[in-house]
């Protein structure tokens, strides 16, 4: 004769903690599901502009002047009163004349972004010649720059509306940037 049992049925020893289990990789999965929606939003403006920084060494060492020339603002002016017409002449000049650019934008600073404008200082490592295998090799340090732009924000882009440049010594460039090029070039 088969019993009956009508009372609370018996659980099997470990599934409270199966539950507890699935409780906690729901979580896990909902956190990663969170956290991988927010990085997929739009970037913030300071990523933004690190982005263009990078950018631009890149169109610079793959000669590009024309995309160089379509992140200056239609009123951008440098520190010795180039437009843009002037700064195509002086990017075609440099081309024409280094071989093997090699650009490291080592670091950006971003000392203000207010109402669509934006103030910057970037160091940046410019090197041309031999090829960057062989720079490492003789412990060849690249010529350092200090690059302060004034952008102002169009749409969803920056554009530069105002530049100017020093050659800075090692000494001078930012702390993470000397951290960078120690990296990049030993020795230096």
């Amino acid at each position: 004769m088969k019993s009956i049992c009508l009372g609370r049925r018996q659980d099997r020893p470990g599934r409270n903690r199966d539950r507890s289990l699935t409780t906690i990789y729901l979580i896990i999965a909902g956190l990663a599901a969170a956290i991988i929606f927010a990085s997929c939003g739009p970037k913030s403006d300071r990523a933004l502009i690190e982005d263009l920084m990078d950018r631009i060494g890149g169109w610079a060492e793959d000669r590009d002047a024309e995309r160089i020339l379509g992140v200056l603002d239609e009123s951008y002016a440098d520190f010795e009163g180039r437009d843009k017409a002037a700064t195509r002449m002086l990017l075609q000049d440099y081309f024409g004349r280094y071989r093997g650019i090699v650009i490291h934008v080592l670091a950006t600073r971003i000392d203000e972004i207010k109402a669509g404008r934006a103030s910057i200082r970037t160091d940046m490592a410019v090197s041309s010649g031999p090829a960057e295998f062989f720079r490492k090799l003789v412990r060849y340090s690249a010529d350092n720059y200090r690059f302060r732009f004034l952008l102002a924000k169009t749409g969803i882009n920056w554009k530069i509306t105002s530049a100017e440049w020093d050659e800075i010594s090692p000494d001078e460039l930012f702390p993470e940037s000397r951290t960078i090029l120690k990296k990049i070039l030993p020795g230096t």
